[in-house]
């Protein structure tokens, strides 16, 4: 499968995006490369994983970006916190992230099930 035809990948790819432009004023730029590396290892796991050869290499890389998910919301507390992320805002990635997470879970789990066959 085409990982750009995944929706975890197109929705993931898209919040990168809205971190990267966020952030862009941002000085703080150790806070800002940590989480947008965050942002952006997610759809770059899923797409690196979805290019594998085997089921479980698929599910290795998959289970790295949903690593990312968790170190992403975790940043995405800390900045609110702090005042580096507006509330909406982050509010909003966090739910997003809670998404991408769930549907990654499910993605690992059709593969599992699917090399089961």
């Amino acid at each position: 499968m085409d990982f750009e035809k995944l929706d975890v990948w197109k929705k993931s790819s898209a919040m990168s995006v809205e971190m990267y432009l966020h952030l862009a004023a941002l000085k703080d730029f150790g806070f800002k490369d940590q989480i947008t590396r965050s942002a952006l290892s997610i759809p770059s796991n899923i797409a690196e994983g979805m290019e594998r050869d085997s089921s479980k290499e698929r599910i290795k890389f998959l289970g790295y970006a949903k690593g990312s998910c968790g170190e992403l919301r975790t940043q995405l507390y800390i900045g609110m916190k702090i005042g580096y992320i507006d509330g909406p805002f982050g509010s909003s990635a966090v739910q997003e992230t809670r998404q991408i997470s769930s549907m990654l879970a499910g993605l690992i789990n059709r593969i599992k099930n699917d090399a089961l066959i």
